[in-house]
């Protein structure tokens, strides 16, 4: 039984795909995004289960007679992995897997495992490392044996290694080894991780006096295809979920010359492991610290409100609910049904309608966002030497010169600006402002 557990990757197995759906419950799901989820790590899907429980049985979660009957599918389709669309307790898989004898993985494992396969850099190899460690270490089953080579403090000699002489009692089981050896390892990246979020504060920090904008949104629906269409950044775009997960950052050029920094960050999904939202807090520092997060929607999805909704929640729980959020219909080019788009823009108003991959709309979205970083508009009267043009090159930029008087080596300015800009300005240190008008 240990043997099924030796790997969580599921690319090129055979899987059959199970929800189980409280009858309490009115809520649906025919397996869609588990299906797109499990082609994306790889998995072929040769069958999908759904069933509607009275109560969540704690050791099968489906009920043992259910599991039973999975079985009989798991063997008329030989498949190789199980995969729930539910959080499963350690004992629920456990007995699944005695039943069905092929490996049983949920949700979470499986998003892990997509991680696991897109993370290209240092950082993001280590937040999924991470992520997975937590997640999994309930479910240890001896099958942590490769992390016997993890280095202590001592670096990787033997007397450096973790379960070392003088470590380990004469009678400790295996498993009581593998938590040690795990738990030394999650402390390892948590300290790695740790300095990488100090360097990203400070990369931030440094960009202080710059207006900051974040692209979020449900996985898939358009962010990278966005960066690009808006600043040319060649971010590498595939049609899959999680296709990136490192941040990217590039300078936008509004109207009137005026520059922003626009990043976009790793997908959401709903029922995200709370272990990635945690690993991946330097990743989403971007999010957290923008001046405007623009939530980019696919709107040819049917379930584009619930994914709102989905992004949202995560929002919360990053600390970012009472962010400015400007809503994005991407991808109106393929809606099918005029009626469902217009539905959509019904509840959703305020929301801006574009297609990144034809440009469509990018012209408005980037009026709306020029608005939003210039905030309402002032009438100002400046005041300053004659000999300082950098006052006078910035209103000229950021705002419209409506009057100039020049006396005595000084000049006076009446201009308009946006309040977003006020600071800006005063950085500038003008002998006097005076708001005239707001």
């Amino acid at each position: 039984m240990q043997k099924l557990r030796q790997t969580l990757r599921v690319r090129k197995e055979r899987a059959i795909l199970v929800a189980a759906i409280l009858r309490a419950r009115n809520d649906s799901d025919d397996l869609a995004e588990l299906t797109a989820l499990a082609e994306s790590a790889g998995a072929i899907v040769v069958d999908r289960f759904q069933q509607k429980i009275r109560t969540i049985s704690a050791t099968t979660y489906i009920g043992k007679g259910k599991a039973i009957f999975l079985d009989k599918r798991v063997k008329r389709f030989k498949a190789d992995v199980v995969i729930f669309d539910n959080d499963l307790s350690p004992r629920q898989i456990r007995e699944l897997e005695k039943i069905v004898k092929v490996k049983v993985l949920d949700r979470g494992e499986l998003i892990l495992d997509i991680f696991a396969t897109r993370a290209k850099t240092k950082q993001a190899k280590l937040q999924v490392e991470l992520a997975q460690l937590e997640y999994t270490y309930p479910r240890l089953t001896r099958m942590w044996l490769h992390l016997d080579t993890v280095a202590g403090a001592g670096g990787g000699t033997a007397a450096g290694a973790v379960g070392g002489i003088g470590t380990r009692g004469p009678g400790e089981q295996q498993l009581e080894i593998d938590r040690r050896l795990v738990n030394k390892r999650i402390t390892q990246l948590k300290r790695e991780l740790v300095n990488i979020d100090k360097r990203k504060i400070r990369e931030i920090d440094g960009r202080k006096g710059l207006f900051k904008i974040c692209i979020i949104g449900y996985t898939n629906a358009g962010k990278s295809t966005l960066l690009n269409a808006l600043t040319d950044a060649d971010v590498f775009v595939e049609d899959r979920l999680f296709a990136t997960l490192d941040t990217r950052t590039r300078k936008w050029t509004l109207g009137g010359g005026a520059e922003v920094l626009l990043s976009d960050t790793v997908g959401f999904l709903k029922n995200l492991p709370h272990q990635l939202i945690a690993s991946f807090k330097a990743t989403l520092e971007e999010a957290i610290n923008a001046d405007l997060l623009v939530h980019i929607v696919d709107v040819s999805n049917p379930d584009a409100l619930n994914q709102i909704d989905s992004v949202n929640n995560v929002l919360a729980e990053i600390g970012c609910g009472e962010s400015p959020i400007l809503l994005v219909l991407n991808k109106v080019d393929i809606v099918r049904k005029v009626s469902d788009l217009e539905m959509v823009q019904t509840l959703l108003p305020d929301a801006v309608c574009i297609s990144a991959k034809t440009g469509l709309g990018l012209e408005q979205l980037t009026d709306v966002v020029s608005a939003r970083y210039k905030g309402s508009e002032l009438l100002l009267r400046v005041s300053s030497s004659q000999s300082d043009g950098r006052i006078q090159s910035f209103l000229r930029a950021y705002g419209r010169i409506v009057k100039e008087q020049y006396l005595d080596g000084s000049v006076q300015i009446d201009a308009t600006l946006g309040r977003n800009q006020l600071p800006g300005l005063k950085r500038l240190h003008p002998e006097d402002i005076e708001i005239i008008q707001t």
